[in-house]
């Protein structure tokens, strides 16, 4: 027999490796085509943007969730989770704080710097590059292969599937396609380009985006926009307190504009609008509705 001191070290040994040892990985292929090593069941994970953040809490895995950037407010629970600075400032000393074993980062914003650094670190960091709707539900289903959430990922994707047909089908129908500007900048005024999401939703939604060009987010003086003579002028702003209002009244004041003759100036929602997440189905319907609303005319 063993004696009783011996089995006991034995038994602290091999509680001491265990505890040691790393977690169990698999490799995962990122949006960025990287084969990054993440863990089989990631439990603290930082997101930085806030479009990550909405899209776990769609998959119902925020549990997972120790630390959002600065602007991830929604849902309202996310006011509960520490922040580490903006997306594209996001601060590294607040991420390794927070130990997490897993980061997701988004492409367009978060400084390549900060994510080597926190790979330097042995932090594992999945990268997502969200560019149109179609690659967005591909992020959705990515992040939820990563978080052994692939079941909800599809389910959450098939329906986002099925609402893009209901509009899709809706606006067959429309034999008139409205001049749209959508300003989500006010100072400088600046709206969106080809190869944006804002532009694939106007024209999904049946309108005309005439801000399109080979430049992403193009500025535009008042006298340019103007000059453009959009039916529809919707002003969507990260900018709070009563921008939306003051920057929809000083468009008022251009009675030669069509948008303004036909009192189809709008404010929206900018998370809605602007982030790469299952939200942008709702901004999608909403647009719809804006551009074409006698589509809905029976409804209740």
């Amino acid at each position: 027999m063993i004696p009783k001191i011996i089995a006991i070290s034995i038994f602290a040994i091999t509680i001491l490796l265990a505890n040691s040892l790393p977690l169990m990985a698999k490799t995962a292929e990122d949006q960025l085509g990287r084969e990054i090593r993440v863990p089989d069941n990631p439990k603290r994970i930082v997101a930085l943007a806030p479009s990550i953040t909405e899209i776990i809490f769609a998959l119902g895995q925020q549990d997972r969730l120790k630390g959002t950037t600065q602007f991830s407010n929604y849902p309202a629970e996310t006011a509960k989770l520490p922040k580490v600075g903006s997306y594209v400032r996001p601060d590294l000393e607040r991420i390794v704080a927070l130990n997490p074993d897993l980061c997701i980062a988004i492409k367009d914003g978060n400084p390549k710097e900060i994510i080597d650094r926190l790979q330097a670190l042995n932090i594992p960091v999945f990268a997502v590059n969200p560019r149109n709707l179609e690659s967005m539900m591909q992020t959705i289903q990515r992040i939820g292969g990563i978080l052994n959430a692939s079941a909800k990922a599809n389910t959450l994707v098939e329906d986002m599937r099925s609402r893009m047909q209901q509009v899709d089908a809706l606006v067959s129908r429309i034999d008139h396609r409205p001049r749209v500007f959508i300003q989500i900048g006010i100072s400088p005024i600046i709206s969106a380009g080809r190869n944006t999401f804002i532009h694939e939703l106007i024209v999904r939604a049946g309108g005309i985006n005439v801000a399109a060009g080979n430049k992403a987010y193009p500025h535009f003086s008042r006298e340019q926009v103007l000059a453009l003579a959009p039916d529809v002028l919707i002003i969507t702003s990260m900018s709070r307190s009563g921008a939306f209002e003051k920057a929809k009244a000083e468009w008022s004041l251009l009675t030669h504009m069509p948008a303004v003759q036909q009192k189809r100036i709008y404010t929206v929602n900018s998370d809605v609008f602007d982030r790469p997440s299952p939200r942008l189905l709702n901004a999608l319907e909403i647009l719809t509705r804006l551009l074409h609303p006698g589509l809905f005319k029976d409804d209740s």
